[in-house]
């Protein structure tokens, strides 16, 4: 089969290469792939040799690879098309009783289980009511296979004949189809499908009464200890044995809704599986075989169910057009992250939003896990603390080149988050005159800007020992120091904002001032800066303007009437902000609307507000309180 596996190796690379230009040259190479890897239908195919058995097995692995990336419109497009030329020829094989596989059983069995599982895939993207259009005769072919062995033993069926029928069967082949599609089978198939078509499955299956009576055979004949759970994952370990890829050491804290992340794949533990299982006498199929009662048990909550509060925001979510681009926010309440002991100083979300780290007053940086699950009680525990800082941490971040973390609580450190180890420690030049700001440099660079209290901009590499620049931004005490820095999404810019109101915008190709101007009437709180040439700043003067990097005016100023805005974040071409009167509000970046309000309850969030980030992809919120916890809300 090494000649087969280097053909697979080629289509796969060509389907990589062909998806990023566009997806009409896929379904192009995917057909001509399976002309070359499947075998010839018909009463002409003959017997089976192992290069295309393994064929047939790559083929339908590779199809069902590829329709988990198909957007809905282009499944259905092609929805006749995969069940009429990969999804009949390949049943056709599977169901044959004059072809026999020259693995035997065991091959039987994988291309069982794989291309049923196919079938379930497609079924569960579409629906019902397409499946009864589109895959009626795939479902059909399928269970009429198990009336073929109780033809041969001159037992009454439904079946209907096809083309196999004017062919002498091959006892061989009748015996690996008699083991195949075996009561276990039955049950492990037809109950699924039962709930997820209803009553429909009668009308597309003429012996569903054979197959719901093979089920609840099985089930009866199964010790209540060991009662199964329907499903192909329960057939393919009980014919092919423990899973070779499980571990003992398996990370059992990573995944989603109680699932555990091994390698690149996802696996639902054992008590997860026993525990959405309940009873599974609860599916067992009476009254004559049929599948009503199953369908009128209520299933129990699971750790990998939506409930709670999750189930209200995803309720909600499902229902957003997508064309809707603000950021609604409705105070529910998904999670709460315990573990700090002293007030959150900051926050920053890593790439891909699983993880975010947070910075406290108790000297500690925790690294949290973003996984959905509980009911919106669940608290978290920090994957790792790092506990190395001597004071109070003011600045978390991330360098993207090289993935890793830094954090500042007068000192900089530069640390890898995954192991909690120290790559480089960076102290001010003068002890004197401490690090008063940080903010790392957006990839590719790998450079920190950090800020002193003597109005002094200085840029490090952890690569290289020393400082690469250095630049005065002020002179003399009246521009007061520097409270916070801002680096353009290009990187080509740095803002710095000082605590008598002034900012001063530098080029970081040049080194020259562009421009230096009084922004606010108090100590400026925090910038930010987005694409456009942007910027968004707060003050302690109850100021949140939005400027235009080199034009005097500012494009939208808003005033807040009780307290200050002190901590802020962007959303796309809105800014999220919050106050310590726990008040949350939506800004415009482009237009005079007026910002919406939202005061935060006592019951989703306790303490007083010191830190908010949003995460832009999940449209959620983190919040940091006074009281050392990050609560996740929606």
């Amino acid at each position: 089969t090494l000649a087969v596996l280097s053909r697979c190796f080629v289509v796969c690379y060509g389907w990589c290469l062909a998806w990023v230009f566009i997806s009409d040259i896929i379904f192009m190479i995917w057909g001509l792939s399976l002309l070359q890897v499947t075998p010839s239908t018909g009463a002409g195919a003959g017997r089976l040799n192992s290069r295309k058995e393994a064929g047939l097995l790559a083929a339908v692995t590779l199809t069902q690879k590829i329709v988990v990336y198909l957007s809905d419109t282009t499944l259905m497009d092609i929805l006749p098309k995969i069940s009429q030329e990969i999804l009949l020829p390949v049943l056709g094989f599977l169901t044959s009783p004059t072809i026999s596989f020259p693995s035997g059983v065991q091959a039987r069995i994988i291309l069982c289980i794989k291309a049923i599982s196919l079938v379930a895939l497609v079924a569960l993207r579409i629906g019902s009511e397409m499946v009864q259009q589109h895959l009626s005769s795939t479902l059909r072919m399928f269970f009429e296979a198990f009336s073929l062995p109780l033809a041969e033993q001159g037992l009454p069926t439904e079946l209907a004949t096809g083309q196999a029928g004017l062919l002498p069967h091959d006892p061989s082949a009748l015996e690996e189809l008699r083991k195949v599609f075996s009561p276990e089978t039955a049950y492990s198939t037809f109950v699924p499908f039962s709930c997820l078509l209803g009553d429909v499955i009668h009308t597309i299956v003429p012996n569903h009464e054979l197959v719901g009576h093979l089920a609840s055979q099985y089930l009866a004949s199964v010790p209540s200890s060991e009662e199964p759970v329907p499903g192909m994952a329960s057939l393919e370990r009980s014919t092919l044995g423990t899973d070779p890829f499980s571990s003992p050491c398996e990370d059992t804290h990573s995944g989603t809704f109680g699932s555990v992340l091994v390698g690149n794949r996802i696996q639902i533990p054992i008590e997860a599986q026993q525990e959405v299982s309940g009873r599974p006498s609860s599916f067992s199929l009476t009254g004559g075989g049929k599948p009503e009662s199953a369908l009128k048990q209520e299933l129990p909550r699971s750790a990998h169910l939506l409930c709670g509060n999750w189930l209200a925001y995803w309720q909600y979510e499902i229902g957003v057009s997508q064309h809707d681009a603000r950021f609604h926010f409705h105070q529910i309440k998904l999670q709460s992250f315990v573990g700090h002991l002293g007030a959150i100083k900051c926050m920053a979300p890593l790439s891909g939003e699983d993880f975010f780290l947070s910075g406290s007053k108790d000297k500690t940086v925790c690294l949290w896990p973003l996984y959905n699950r509980g009911d919106g009680t669940h608290e978290v525990s920090p994957r790792l603390t790092y506990t190395q800082h001597r004071k109070s941490v003011f600045y978390v971040g991330m360098l993207e080149a090289p993935q890793y973390a830094v954090s500042c609580d007068s000192t900089i450190h530069i640390w890898d988050p995954f192991t909690g180890k120290l790559i480089h420690a960076f102290e001010a030049p003068d002890s004197k005159v401490p690090i008063t700001a940080v903010s790392t440099m957006p990839p590719p660079y790998s450079s920190i800007a950090m800020a002193s209290a003597d109005s002094v901009l200085r840029f490090i590499d952890h690569r290289k020992p020393g400082l690469q620049h250095e630049f005065r931004l002020a002179t003399g005490a009246n521009a007061g120091l520097i409270r916070c820095l801002a680096v353009s999404p290009s990187g080509r810019s740095i803002v710095a904002g000082f605590s008598s109101g002034f900012m001063v915008l530098l080029d970081t190709r040049t080194g020259l001032i562009l421009r230096g101007w009084p922004a606010h009437e108090g100590d400026i709180l925090q910038i930010k800066a987005t694409e456009g040439n942007t910027l968004i700043s707060s003050s302690s003067d109850h100021s949140l303007t939005v400027w235009k990097e080199l034009e005097q005016k500012p494009l939208q100023s808003y005033k807040s009437a009780s307290e200050p805005i002190h901590a802020f974040d962007l959303y796309s071409n809105e800014v999220v902000a919050g106050t310590v009167a726990n008040k949350i509000g939506v800004y415009s970046l482009q237009e005079s609307l007026s910002p919406s309000i939202t005061k935060l309850s006592s019951e989703n969030f306790r303490g007083t507000l010191t830190s908010l980030v949003v995460l832009p992809t999940k449209c959620h919120l983190l919040l940091g309180s006074d009281n050392g916890t990050v609560r996740l809300l929606a």
